[in-house]
């Protein structure tokens, strides 16, 4: 998990305080490798490539993205909390993965030089330029590379009011120094969500955007020109 928007130690701290907890909701949520291998779909990899996760915590995403690059492929996870990243090496480790690396550095200016695909989860909206971020996810990939992120939000359902209460005060217990502010966490992550997506879709072809869980997590994905 990414947020330089608090500042990188109190991002480091935080989450590598928390990185037991954090695996427990990002692996065992209800549904949520579902939803995760859905993301990882929307990439369209092919065995080889070569896929980057930003924030990839503490390795949710890793199998899914290992099983679609194959043996021969390659995938790399960028986070900058090294807490979260010592279970993604555990992970690693115990799955015995040798294609796939873990690399402790900021995903707003990740250390990539060029990749087939881009996957983001649960992170974009929490940066200070989320567009920015994306640019940069953007530049790296290589002709016709692909990108997917993928967001929690409030939902729109007329029915959904009192999980949105819920998700509100989720959000700001997840939101390193922002607890006792009086801002709103959870409409900045909207509006910061709002803004990679736009970013992408200026970037990108085929842009396709999809609900789900009810309304409470939107996938964006698109593919950058050949």
């Amino acid at each position: 998990m990414e947020q330089p928007a608090h500042g990188h130690d109190a991002v480091e701290r935080f989450y590598s305080r928390w990185a037991g907890l954090y695996d427990l909701l990002a692996s065992g949520a209800p549904g949520i490798a579902r939803v995760r291998k859905r993301a990882v779909d929307a990439l369209s990899l092919a065995p080889g490539e070569t896929a980057v996760e930003m924030g990839a915590g503490t390795g949710a995403n890793l199998p899914h993205l290992r099983r679609a690059v194959g043996p021969g492929g390659r995938v790399v996870g960028i986070d900058l909390a090294a807490g979260v990243l010592a279970r993604s090496r555990s992970r690693v480790g115990r799955a015995g993965w040798e294609n796939v690396g873990l690399v402790r550095g900021n995903a707003t200016r990740p250390p990539v030089r060029q990749a087939n695909a881009v996957l983001a989860t649960f992170v974009v909206g929490m940066f200070d330029d989320p567009g920015g971020a994306v640019d940069h996810w953007c530049d790296l990939l290589a002709p016709g590379g692909r990108i997917t992120l993928l967001h929690a939000g409030r939902s729109d359902h007329p029915l959904a009011a009192p999980a949105n209460l819920a998700f509100r005060g989720f959000v700001r217990l997840g939101a390193p120094g922002n607890r006792l502010s009086t801002d709103s966490p959870a409409l900045d992550l909207e509006r910061s969500v709002e803004a990679a997506a736009e970013r992408l879709q200026a970037r990108c072809v085929e842009f396709r955007r999809e609900s789900l869980a009810g309304g409470y997590l939107t996938l964006d994905s698109g593919r950058v020109p050949e």
